[in-house]
């Protein structure tokens, strides 16, 4: 499937939100995730389906004063 991952085209096999953050290493309760602009609950993450040419974003906070 041919996804848009924070700006970067990936051709990735996983078909839920949930299983394209656990293929691209991303781990934690932290996470904020949108799909085509339209956030996307932890708790929905696992029966989000996704869709060729999805445009996903992963935010994760940062540090810093």
């Amino acid at each position: 499937m041919k996804l848009i991952v924070n700006g970067k085209a990936l051709e990735i096999d996983a078909s839920t939100l949930a299983a394209l953050l656990a293929a691209l290493d991303y781990e934690g309760d932290w996470l904020a995730t949108a799909v085509n602009s339209d956030l996307v609950h932890k708790a929905n993450r696992a029966d989000f389906q996704l869709s060729d040419g999805d445009r996903i974003e992963i935010l994760s906070p940062m540090q810093g004063g």
